[in-house]
């Protein structure tokens, strides 16, 4: 239990999401999010342990749906583990921010990565539908209300699993990220807004109550929540 940070603050704004933040200093957060999240966000192991298993279930092609894509990362590792292992992937990145979009649109990508600037909302007003449905480091940036929204249309566009993995707020996770981090990154919003991602997070017996029935919350190493829908009916 923590004792410095025993409540969340869901108030605070990070920095590359203020629309008045240096361009600069954003794109190189964009670029450095492929390293702090390979460190510290676990896909590598939630590929193995449940995308994988659930891809080669369905033996044919699969598509997967990143909600709040970012800098694009995670796709692109899920891309990588995939093609090692030969299984086919259509991945979709869909941000809000069009910042995100424009510096994804900068970068050069294979025909089956696409990404989009819209929201959860919009996709499920056209009745699209993904067999995979991921987010990460998505839910601590959502009030109750808007978590609670955003698992609803993921139900609808989701045939097959969702995966929503987030960091868990902690005083130990935020000592160490706050000692370690400043060596690693440096002219990006990586360590100001991380140490203040950690501060919004939820702790798991926060989140399980909160999340709609039929979602469940694990606990991750180091210092992380995953949240888990599994659309039963397809």
């Amino acid at each position: 239990m923590p004792l410095f940070l025993s409540h969340r603050n869901g108030e605070l704004t990070e920095w590359m999401d203020r629309p008045d933040c240096d361009e600069v200093l954003l794109k190189n957060t964009y670029r450095q999010f492929k390293t702090i999240n390979f460190l510290l966000s676990g896909w590598s192991t939630i590929y193995k342990n449940q995308l994988k298993p659930f891809i080669k279930k369905k033996n044919r092609p699969v598509t997967l749906l990143d909600v709040g894509c970012g800098g694009g990362d995670i796709i692109r590792l899920l891309k990588k583990l995939a093609d090692k292992d030969g299984l086919d992937i259509h991945f979709t990145g869909i941000d809000p921010d069009q910042r995100a979009i424009n510096y994804l649109t900068e970068q050069e990508h294979p025909g089956n990565i696409r990404f989009l600037p819209v929201t959860t909302t919009q996709l499920a007003d056209r009745n699209e539908k993904f067999d995979i449905v991921i987010s990460n480091h998505l839910i601590h940036h959502l009030t109750e209300a808007q978590l609670e929204s955003v698992c609803r249309e993921t139900e609808k566009l989701c045939e097959g699993i969702a995966l929503f993995s987030d960091i868990e707020r902690s005083d130990i996770g935020y000592a160490a990220f706050s000692t370690i981090a400043p060596l690693l990154f440096r002219n990006s919003y990586i360590v100001k807004d991380g140490l203040i991602s950690i501060k919004k997070s939820y702790r798991k017996k926060e989140l399980a109550p909160i999340v709609p029935d039929g979602w469940s919350v694990q606990r991750k190493f180091p210092f992380r929540l995953l949240a888990i829908y599994q659309n039963h009916s397809s």
